[in-house]
């Protein structure tokens, strides 16, 4: 081959080779090129779809919760809107009520009570509109009140009150963890939840306390009269085993000579209670007596000399309305009693 031919051949064979190396160079770069490119895609519908995904699930639930709020709101709040407003003008028919109402705070928003309403000494500048037999329906309309508080056995009462669109709060005498439940609903009823939450527990740590007293101490068996004739042992009432007075004499350490029997009063007469033979009697009464006429009244139960509680001296005349009524003094009331039946225990 000639010089120039092996040159051309030579250069040929060269630029042939640097033709392909250059070509195979450019595809791998362009390869190369393409593949970061599909990478970065492929990360960036991954960021896409999983920010999509976020997105979705954060709007899908938002529209939940607002929706859950809503149903909440319209279909729950709407029916208990009137129980729940906060009421300014309360009429209360309960001395009971009435004491819990100025207990948690609610006395500025009482307009009239009972015509048997006491306490606290706040009660005697309000208007009185009747009671459990005789409710002045006139006289409540005419106050404009916007809770009145009745008793569940106050039917026509709470049929005008239904009429006249006035709501109402309906109270059923019960037994002692009843008192802190009414309170705590009262409270809530009236914009005073907190307050009627402290106050319950302070009632129930009082009871506790006096219970703790007494433990271990021997349990009297105790006759509990709240009415009878004045000067007599005619028409005598007693507490049966059921209700508030039953249980603050348990909770004070006595046993109920009538425990038995399973509802709030007993009729007895004198040949009953010589039956059950109670080492104590317990009068209750919610009317102030003068000592001298405390004496008297004592000094009756003399004439049933075999009573085991005439023979020790042990008839008692408790003349405080808290042992009568239950409400938020109960806690006062049950110490009372357990320092009576248990002098021991509080020395």
């Amino acid at each position: 081959m000639a010089a120039g031919e092996e040159e051309v051949s030579a250069c040929l064979r060269g630029c042939e080779g640097n033709g392909v190396h250059n070509e195979e160079t450019k595809l791998t770069e362009t390869n190369e090129d393409f593949l970061g490119l599909l990478n970065g895609l492929t990360d960036f519908m991954s960021y896409y779809f999983i920010r999509l995904r976020s997105l979705r699930f954060f709007v899908v639930n938002s529209v939940l919760f607002v929706l859950f709020l809503f149903v909440l709101f319209v279909i729950g709040g709407s029916a208990q809107t009137p129980l729940q407003s906060r009421p300014t003008r309360i009429i209360s028919l309960i001395p009971a009520v009435t004491e819990m109402l100025f207990a948690v705070g609610a006395g500025p928003q009482v307009v009239a009570v009972s015509s048997f309403d006491r306490y606290p000494p706040e009660v005697a500048k309000l208007q009185r509109v009747g009671a459990l037999l005789d409710p002045d329906v006139e006289r409540i309309l005419s106050l404009r009140p916007d809770l009145v508080v009745v008793y569940a056995s106050q039917s026509d009462l709470r049929s005008q009150l239904e009429r006249a669109k006035i709501p109402s709060y309906v109270y059923s005498h019960a037994g002692l963890r009843d008192i802190t439940t009414t309170l705590q609903q009262v409270g809530e009823r009236t914009g005073h939840g907190q307050e009627a939450g402290e106050l319950t527990r302070r009632i129930q740590e009082r009871i506790d306390s006096v219970r703790k007293r007494v433990a271990g101490h021997g349990r009297p068996r105790t006759l509990i009269v709240f009415d009878r004739e004045s000067l007599a042992l005619r028409g005598i009432y007693a507490s049966g085993g059921v209700g508030f007075v039953h249980d603050m004499i348990d909770a004070a350490g006595g046993d109920n000579v009538f425990s038995d029997v399973k509802q709030p009063a007993v009729q007895a007469t004198t040949e009953l209670i010589l039956a059950r033979r109670p080492d104590v009697v317990l009068e209750l009464r919610g009317d102030p007596l003068p000592p001298a006429n405390r004496a008297k009244e004592i000094a009756v139960w003399q004439s049933l000399t075999s009573l085991p509680a005439v023979r020790n001296n042990r008839v008692y005349f408790i003349d405080q309305q808290m042992t009568v009524v239950p409400g938020p003094r109960v806690g006062e009331a049950i110490e009372l009693i357990a320092k009576t039946l248990h002098p021991e225990a509080f020395k």
